[in-house]
């Protein structure tokens, strides 16, 4: 083909453009032998560089059309059946988002407010209709969808009497390109799937009129518009639907996780629910559907939901739009997340006796291990702890003048917690929520309770799912610590009544301790000259740096990674024995053993005397 293809020059136009011959076994499929596409230019040198770029698009889709198959009568009625319960379940989901009577009444009252407070005239009927729009638009939002589903199911079956079916070619087109099936522009069979998806539109539009009379009880009448065996599709049983038995596990919360934790994973499993669909029975979660889902993850843009080139998209029509747009997909450690909140669900299934296997075991993608956030050097930690955050700022209120040196002395959480991380290992919401009582003196020997927590940033992503609340480690202050004025600190706050140890140290929307301030962290290692975006590694510098560096710090000191990976808050189930290279993992030993084990922390030509309060 490629030989025989080339591009010529329009005589009248002076327009170049490309003439593409068709593969011989493709030929039947477009109708003709050759294709004339213009390359819009009329400039030599422009039109070869188009010609390459066009004639690679066209071998793109030939190999496309070779992976499909032809269109099967079986293929027909999957199209049907599936058209027919997504228009239902669309309609379910924007009927849950219809103005309540509370939100009706609540512009009822923002209307009045603004009529009380002379926002308009009230003596001019433009001015009042003006100001009316919002609230008649929430009141009547209901009865104009309903009115506008009516006049859509009267002109379908007007058009279906016509055998013509305008509104449902789209879905047709696009059940054909999702499932890579052969069928030619010309060939009457894509209009005949078209007329027969219109007849599961018209009875789908059928149930939600019933449904806005609140009856639910109605069933196709059209003998097409049925399972694609010819037999009732299984459904999950009444009650028992993915999501109402998530609920159920919600209120369980097996595995004590944060609140915000579970919210994310129901709106992750909702993602999987827009592939294999609401009514998905949960024992048939399976290793093929969770690796179409995981499949479409890999190609998800970052923050679709919050953008509006996606809104009301769902994750297979999300997933084909960028194909046009092509905005980055999301990370490994995203998609990982995903399906995180899946596996910890297929547990609790498989406990409870609904799956009888979790699925989604070893289908973890390999993490890039390129993106491994890396310790600080010497060099770095002596850059960093002479900084304004640490030795005197401009101002404590703005991250932009805490990087200006300046006579404003900063001693809250963000002084100590990064100074607690290099000399304990532990995480920074672990640190920061320590209480007054976490403190304590045990045989002369000073100790921090900590609660084990795992933060955004933490790479043990696998762990997550399995933690344990008021999971506690006993570990020793280090003397570094004592010798800087961590237990004046102490002492101060606990005289004045303190029941936290770091009273600013706040949560965010999301439930997450000091999630802020870990990623302004980040920007103000920049901001002091830590890390540059010129080193190749200055995405892998950030706050964790300093856990993974106590780390480092137990190696040197001699110690192998099990013997120090319970100071590092691991536990001990066989999910976590592949982190032994990591982290490590031990039960806790005696109180000596710690103070030996945190005081052999140690960065050689690091030195903090000019912290010393």
């Amino acid at each position: 083909m490629s030989r025989r293809s080339t591009y010529k020059r329009r005589g009248v136009s002076g327009v170049y453009y490309a003439r593409i011959y068709i593969p011989i076994d493709l030929q039947s499929h477009y109708g003709c032998e050759d294709k004339k596409v213009s390359l819009r230019t009329k400039d030599e040198s422009e039109a070869k560089r188009q010609f390459h770029i066009t004639m690679a698009t066209w071998e793109l889709k030939f190999k496309e059309l070779r992976n499909r198959r032809e269109l099967r009568p079986d293929d027909m009625a999957d199209a049907v059946w599936k058209h027919y319960n997504s228009s239902i379940e669309e309609y379910e989901q924007a009927k849950n988002h219809m103005p309540t009577k509370d939100d009706v009444d609540a512009a009822k009252q923002k209307l009045l407010n603004s009529a009380q407070h002379g926002d308009f005239d009230l003596n001019d009927p433009l001015a009042v209709l003006n100001a009316s729009v919002d609230f008649l638009a929430t009141k009547e939002r209901r009865t104009m969808d309903q009115k506008a589903r009516a006049i859509k199911l009267r002109d379908m079956r007007a058009q279906l009497a016509d055998n013509e079916a305008p509104l449902t070619g789209p879905a047709s087109d696009d059940y054909l390109n999702r499932n890579k099936l052969l069928v030619r522009e010309d060939d009457p069979t894509r209009h005949e799937l078209a007329l027969k998806i219109a007849r599961a539109e018209i009875e789908a539009l059928e149930r939600t009129i019933e449904r806005d009379r609140g009856d639910y009880g109605g069933t196709p009448k059209d003998p097409i518009v049925k399972p694609a065996s010819g037999t009732s599709r299984e459904q999950a049983k009444p009650g028992e639907t993915i999501m109402e038995l998530f609920e159920q596990y919600a209120v369980e919360n097996p595995n004590d996780v944060r609140l915000d934790t579970l919210n994310q994973a129901r709106r992750d499993i909702g993602t999987y629910l827009q592939v294999v669909g609401v009514n998905y029975p949960p024992r048939m979660i399976d290793k093929a559907t969770v690796r179409e889902w995981k499949g479409l993850l890999m190609k998800l843009p970052v923050k679709a939901t919050e953008s509006t080139v996606f809104k009301g998209m769902t994750l297979p029509q999300i997933v084909e739009h960028n194909e046009k747009i092509q905005k980055p997909a999301i990370t490994t450690r995203t998609v990982n997340r995903y399906m995180s909140g899946l596996s910890a669900f297929c547990d609790w299934l498989e406990n409870n006796g609904y799956l009888e296997t979790n699925p989604v075991l070893k289908m973890f993608l390999k993490k890039d291990k390129r993106t491994k956030t890396r310790p600080f050097s010497t060099a770095q930690l002596n850059t960093l702890f002479r900084s304004p955050l640490f030795t005197g700022c401009q101002s404590d209120e703005s991250w932009l003048y805490k990087k200006r040196p300046g006579n404003i002395q900063i001693r809250n959480h963000e002084f100590w917690v990064p100074l607690i991380m290099l000399f304990s290992g532990a995480r920074p919401g672990e640190i920061a929520q320590l209480e007054i009582a976490d403190i304590q003196s045990h045989h002369g020997i000073w100790i921090m309770d900590i609660t084990t927590t795992l933060d955004d940033d933490d790479e043990d992503e696998d762990y997550k799912s399995v933690k344990n609340k008021n999971s506690k480690r006993v570990i020793p202050i280090h003397s570094e610590l004592i010798k800087i004025g961590f237990l004046k600190y102490y002492n101060a706050l606990k005289d004045s009544g303190e029941t936290r140890l770091f009273p600013q140290a706040k949560r965010n929307s999301r439930g997450q301790m000091i999630a802020d301030f870990s990623k302004a962290f980040g920007r103000y290692l920049e901001g002091v000259g830590v890390k540059d975006k010129s080193d190749k590694d200055f995405k892998k510098y950030k706050l964790y740096s300093l856990r993974h560096g106590a780390a480092d710090a137990f190696r040197r000191a001699g110690y192998l990674n099990e013997q120090f990976g319970f100071i590092l808050g691991h536990g001990n189930s066989e999910k976590n024995t592949a982190m032994t290279s990591h982290y490590g993992e031990l039960p806790e030993g005696p109180l000596d053993m710690r103070v030996e084990l945190i005081n052999s922390i140690a960065y050689p030509g690091l030195n903090l005397d000019h912290l010393i309060l």
